[in-house]
């Protein structure tokens, strides 16, 4: 039996910290499926465009050899619709963000997780490095 693993974010600027997360990622699971901001959202959410268009961060995320199939995440700030979809037994995320309210960010309850035997785990997040601080790299640069 297959288990599937759910996934989201931007995934803008990859790099080694979003290839540490799949990878951690396939080791739990036999299908990894990534729900991918769309640009729309990613402009409302961080008030600004991602630097990767959609198509090119899913082009990136589909070369991983992690990721099995991308989906867009057309929910928005409701990532339910996104999960049910593809019904994971697995959610992952990054361990950045136990100290903040995923349950909100996603909009479900454990409740809804019960409901729908969907386990969430939390993957240890890969220090010294992250889009924003690669963003804020460039920035040096242009000056």
């Amino acid at each position: 039996m297959i288990k599937t693993l759910y996934t989201g974010g931007s995934f803008d600027i990859f790099h080694f910290g979003h290839m540490n997360f799949l990878k951690n990622c396939r080791v739990i699971s036999d299908e990894i499926i990534v729900a991918l901001n769309t640009d729309e959202f990613i402009n409302e959410y961080k008030g600004s465009p991602p630097i990767m268009t959609y198509e090119e961060r899913k082009k990136t995320l589909l070369l991983s050899n992690y990721v099995d199939a991308v989906i867009p995440n057309d929910g928005g700030f409701d990532s339910k619709p996104a999960i049910l979809s593809i019904k994971p037994k697995i959610i992952a995320i990054g361990d950045d963000w136990a100290k903040k309210d995923y349950y909100k960010q996603m909009n479900f309850t454990q409740e809804w997780l019960d409901e729908n035997n969907i386990v969430l785990v939390y993957i240890p997040y890969t220090k010294g490095i992250s889009s924003s601080e690669l963003k804020e790299r460039i920035k040096k640069y242009e000056k």
